[in-house]
């Protein structure tokens, strides 16, 4: 596995993968460091799974990817419907 995170010190770094699973509400991938110690990092910001496929077409110009705007577009809505939900004061 890889660290592909543009931002993360460890950028390019190649680990084993020792374990997958959810903590902390994320996905997230256990590797052992060089001192032996088990460590962890968000599976996102590694090569572990494939590319998305609007991410590889996008060939680094797209800023966002497409299932996190669609996540944010349904947070949108629904923080519309609560406030359209809330009854109005008159002054």
């Amino acid at each position: 596995m890889e660290v592909t995170h543009p931002f993360h010190p460890w950028r390019g770094q190649r680990f084993v993968l020792a374990t997958r699973k959810r903590n902390w509400g994320e996905d997230r991938v256990m590797y052992f460091d060089a001192q032996g110690r088990l460590r962890s990092l968000p599976a996102a910001w590694t090569d572990i799974d494939p590319p998305d496929v609007c991410t590889q077409a996008a060939a680094g110009r797209a800023a966002f990817r497409s299932d996190d705007l669609l996540r944010l577009a349904a947070l949108i809505d629904e923080i519309r419907t609560q406030h359209l939900r809330r009854p109005r004061r008159v002054k």
